[in-house]
């Protein structure tokens, strides 16, 4: 349902009050005028600079710019339009009120004092007042009486004749333009500009022309950067770098997992798009590059969610600061969002030693992930299954939930090789069966970290890195799964016992 039809229907279902949240005033009153005309309805719409006006005529009706006065003329208006709804022999239809920024009027006792009369006047009848701005709060006597929604942002349909206007308009006024945008690549132009206003989206696409003279996919990057400005101003969301699937190795189940659903992740077919999945496992095991792995393969941006600054000392500004990044998540979409050891969000769940703070964060965060209808994928991962909630774990959170297992032979050989490539070394050059062999029970980051030990041993002795010097290094690291055998055991037993599928 786009603006226009969510408006008129909350006008039909004569609601007195609507609160629009809306960056772009221009195109929401166009679209109210629009809304206003196929119901048959008078518009009015006031500003504090232009006045009172009466359809989209340039000329104020009336000339008041002040607050107080305008609702005086309003609710003569009102008292006019009812008396006329109420003659059977010759019923007019409604009106459709719009004020700019007029929440901010309503702290001033005589404002508030005729705004809620006229409001109760027109419950009921076909008349409506809305009310635009960003993000804009009511009295809590005056909220009850309101629908909130938010407005000025385009569907596909209109951005992609955006993306074509703004194309062909370059082409028109520049010395040139190359565009190199394939049919799949140009979908996910459209999907990633979602969430932005129709200004947003014209200077998104001028940047990304401007920039090079160019329009093809590396531009996809420019616009989800841009996004990141527009929306996280509080910085709680940072973004990643994603990761092919070759940058990681074994994870077999997860990597066909995400193949077999990748399609309908951008597709508005019978199939719903997926919501995410969990990774829980042994520390070190590559949940975290998995994620990464997750965004890349889907083909949207990563951002990971920072609980240093979501958390706050003040009280109610966690929530805040979680529902303000739950809202930019949804505006950012698409979007993968990694939760990166997400038992740490929910560790005082019980509410008894934080005052209930985390307790009402997971009933917010639950509530989201079930009933979120934008194109968000999260990609989770915990080491520490005690300190997960079971509501957390049952299915419709998450689609579903891997075990990171340490790695067997095979992935270690795979791991030894992918390391000795990103520092530019010849796998071939290195016995990697052995090296495999030589460390069953490490984990991925200790077999990266026994790569780089022994680069730092073979330049400390002015040598060349063999495999000696990386089984030299083997030798000397107590991996985890040895000094802290019962966690890693324990870990392992409680995935095998409810039957968790390996990555």
């Amino acid at each position: 349902m786009n603006f226009e039809e969510e408006i008129s229907l909350l006008i039909k279902s004569r609601y007195p009050l609507v609160l629009v949240d809306t960056i772009d005033e221009d195109y929401v009153m166009d679209q109210l005028f629009r809304a206003s005309q196929a119901l048959g309805f008078t518009f009015y719409s006031w500003s504090l600079t232009k006045g009172l006006r009466i359809g989209k005529n340039e000329n104020s009706f009336y000339k008041t710019t002040d607050a107080v006065a305008m609702l005086r003329i309003v609710n003569d208006l009102v008292v006019e339009a009812n008396g006329a709804v109420k003659d059977l022999a010759h019923p007019a239809p409604g009106a459709l009120f719009a004020f700019c920024d007029f929440d901010r009027f309503l702290g001033d006792a005589s404002a508030s004092r005729f705004f809620k009369d006229i409001l109760n006047r027109i419950k009921g009848t076909p008349n409506t007042v809305v009310l635009l701005g960003a993000e804009g709060k009511l009295p809590s006597d005056i909220a009850p009486l309101s629908a909130r929604i938010s407005g000025g942002y385009p569907d596909e349909m209109q951005i992609l004749a955006e993306v074509n206007r703004a194309v062909a308009e370059f082409k028109v006024t520049a010395a040139r333009l190359e565009v190199d945008m394939p049919p799949e690549a140009l979908r996910r132009v459209v999907k990633t500009l979602r969430g932005l206003s129709l200004q947003q989206v014209r200077n998104a696409l001028n940047m990304c022309m401007l920039k090079d003279g160019r329009f093809d996919v590396n531009d996809i990057v420019e616009i989800e950067k841009f996004k990141k400005e527009a929306f996280d101003k509080d910085g709680i969301l940072e973004y990643f770098g994603s990761e092919s699937k070759s940058g990681i190795a074994g994870f077999d189940n997860m990597k066909r997992w995400i193949a077999d659903r990748k399609n309908s992740f951008f597709t508005d077919g019978p199939l719903p798009p997926p919501k995410g999945l969990l990774l829980l496992g042994v520390q070190g095991c590559g949940k975290s590059l998995a994620a990464k792995v997750i965004a890349g393969e889907l083909g949207i941006p990563l951002y990971r969610l920072d609980l240093n600054r979501l958390y706050s000392k003040y009280i109610g500004e966690t929530e805040e600061n979680l529902r303000k990044a739950l809202a930019t998540v949804e505006r950012l979409a698409p979007v993968c969002l990694w939760i990166d050891e997400i038992e740490k969000i929910f560790a005082s769940s019980s509410g008894e030693v934080d005052g209930g703070v985390s307790k009402r964060v997971l009933g917010t965060m639950l509530t989201w992930m079930q009933e979120r209808k934008d194109r968000s994928f999260i990609a989770a991962t915990s080491n520490d299954i005690n300190g997960l909630p079971p509501e957390l774990l049952r299915k419709g959170r998450f689609d579903e939930i891997f075990f990171s297992d340490l790695p067997d032979a095979a992935a270690r050989e795979g791991i030894f090789r992918i390391h000795l490539e990103k520092r530019g070394l010849d796998p071939a050059a290195f016995d990697a069966a052995s090296l495999a062999a030589s460390s069953a029970g490490f984990s991925g980051a200790e077999i990266e970290q026994a790569v780089i030990s022994a680069l730092y041993s073979a330049s400390g002795a002015n040598e060349k890195i063999t495999s000696k010097h990386i089984l030299e290094q083997i030798r000397l690291t107590r991996p985890l799964s040895v000094i802290k055998a019962e966690s890693v055991d324990f870990l392992r037993n409680w995935a095998k016992e409810r039957n968790i599928l390996t990555v």
